[in-house]
């Protein structure tokens, strides 16, 4: 079952995790996490990574769309997948301002 809101375009970066944390001060610290991204839409990205992440932390991250446009943001991660050796996860912009999810979603042209 289809559980995305928004359409997804294939987008490949890597990006690096120092820090998870959720809203009431717990935090996983020195995680130097390596990620690639695999898609990208206006209301999130997928990612995988070899190592078990928990589910419902936030973490910062800069997403780089060209050499002209890139932006920071707050993702939380929201979903959990098992692919061979490796785990797939789900993650939610969170406050990403309108101008930013329309750059997002006009990828596509």
């Amino acid at each position: 079952m289809e559980r995305r809101k928004n359409k997804r375009f294939p987008f490949e970066i890597t990006l690096n995790i120092q820090e998870l944390y959720k809203q009431d001060n717990v935090k996983i610290e020195d995680l130097d996490e390596e990620f690639q991204v695999i898609d990208i839409s206006k209301s999130g990205l997928g990612f995988a990574c070899k190592h078990e992440l928990p589910i419902d932390f936030y973490f910062n991250a800069k997403i780089t769309i060209d050499a002209d446009r890139f932006f920071f943001t707050v993702l939380k991660i929201i979903r959990i997948d098992k692919v061979e050796d490796e785990f797939h996860y789900g993650c939610e912009f969170v406050g990403l301002a309108d101008i930013l999810s329309n750059t997002i979603e006009n990828l596509e042209d």
